[in-house]
């Protein structure tokens, strides 16, 4: 199976529900933020599906990422950059 994107670079809150992407990296002014996203598990070249939004203004939003389910503040997934991506048989 091969990968192929299908967007260009956005946030990891306008991913739409139940599609997958890759992580490209991280916007973020704070570099506390940055880090403990880190710690978490996001990475460059991970791949990060959005599960689940908050039904009031998206928060938080529940992603699986590495065979774990994550629970996000939409203003912590804002600083996460992807490229939604679409398989290919």
């Amino acid at each position: 199976m091969t990968q192929t994107y299908i967007s260009n670079v956005i946030n990891l809150s306008t991913l739409p529900k139940d599609k997958m992407a890759v992580i490209t990296g991280f916007s973020i002014q704070n570099q506390s933020l940055e880090t403990r996203l880190r710690e978490i598990g996001f990475a460059e070249g991970d791949h990060v599906t959005v599960k689940h939004k908050g039904l009031f203004g998206g928060n938080p939003i529940s992603v699986s990422l590495n065979g774990a389910l994550i629970a996000l503040r939409k203003q912590d997934a804002l600083a996460i950059l992807v490229r939604e991506m679409e398989s290919k048989t």
